[in-house]
């Protein structure tokens, strides 16, 4: 049961992620100029027949937080009374603060008027919290704690795949952050043509916001670059493990939507759909290779929670021994 609870806060915050998006895509970030309030009313009661224009994406996305935010302080709450594992109650404490975090990021956003470092943050810390979910669900599913107890069963040790997939996942939340700062710094049409640059492999002409978008451009291609080498180990090396070629397999088919997205995010003048959809598909993206980095690793978290069993059998014997 909290598997699935937490399974539904991972895709609750993925729906967050795309309202998000959509607010930026529809340039509504200013739609509602107060914060926590909305034009002085309290965001609750706000009336829906003003949800009009760019309100409604404001409005909505404060909405969807505010539920995300009370969905996160009963998985917190849950985590500390159900999970006996000490480091997976404090992550349900690092979820409730990353949620409590990102609310006061987007409200700066608001009272600073879309400051581009603070929006940015905003984007960075929302993948952040995604992956926070997405890595919860993952270890209160059966598939990982069945695999504890040190048997053949705990994972694959394999420390190619450990270090290659761990990268993979960084370049997947660098190239992120990148794409964030060229939403926000409105570069995404600095370069209007794809998939060439002014109809060259190299853009002739450079700007700050030229720079940034060809560098969202590059990182794309290295991105993709490390996404084929996992999945082209996992492919030869473990293709009988079912945990790990699933989510590599679904890891390049995302990859390669992605970059369509992108491609048509460009070709369309940034239509709000598909630069939002382009958002929510690098969310997914970043959690699908955390998922395989993390089921990569999941044999040394066996190990660990191996050995903390042992040193806490081996204090109760110890003290069994003492009073006798």
């Amino acid at each position: 049961m909290l598997h699935r609870f937490a399974t539904f806060v991972a895709a609750c915050t993925a729906v967050l992620v795309l309202a998000g998006s959509l607010v930026t895509s529809t340039g509504s970030g200013l739609s509602v100029p107060d914060w926590p309030t909305t034009y002085g009313w309290s965001m609750f009661t706000f009336p829906p027949s003003k949800w009009v224009g760019g309100i409604l994406y404001e409005h909505g996305h404060r909405l969807i937080a505010s539920g995300v935010g009370f969905l996160t302080i009963v998985l917190a709450v849950w985590l500390w009374i159900a999970e006996p594992r000490r480091w997976m109650r404090w992550l349900g404490v690092s979820a409730l603060g990353a949620v409590v975090a990102q609310g006061v990021l987007g409200g700066l956003t608001v009272l600073f008027f879309l400051p581009a470092p603070v929006s940015t943050a905003h984007a960075g810390l929302a993948e952040i919290f995604f992956c926070i979910t997405v890595a919860i669900a993952l270890f209160t599913s059966r598939g990982w704690i069945a695999g504890y107890g040190g048997s053949a069963e705990a994972g694959v040790d394999d420390r190619t795949l450990r270090g290659v997939a761990t990268a993979t996942a960084a370049l997947v939340y660098t190239q992120i952050i990148v794409g964030a700062t060229m939403r926000h710094t409105d570069a995404g049409l600095a370069i209007p043509t794809f998939p060439l640059a002014f109809g060259h492999i190299v853009p002739p002409v450079w700007t700050a916001k030229i720079a940034v978008h060809y560098a969202h451009r590059v990182g794309a291609l290295v991105v993709l670059s490390a996404i084929l080498a996992t999945a082209s180990h996992i492919w030869y090396h473990h293709r009988t493990r079912r945990e790990l070629m699933r989510p590599a397999t679904l890891l390049v088919l995302l990859v390669l939507a992605q970059i369509a997205l992108g491609g048509l995010t460009v070709l369309s003048g940034r239509d709000m759909w598909i630069n939002s959809l382009h958002v929510v598909c690098g969310a997914l993206v970043l959690a699908t290779s955390l998922v395989v980095a993390l089921r990569s690793w999941r044999v040394r978290f066996a190990d660990g929670e191996v050995a903390r069993a042992r040193a806490v059998r081996l204090q109760t014997d110890n003290r069994s021994w003492v009073r006798a």
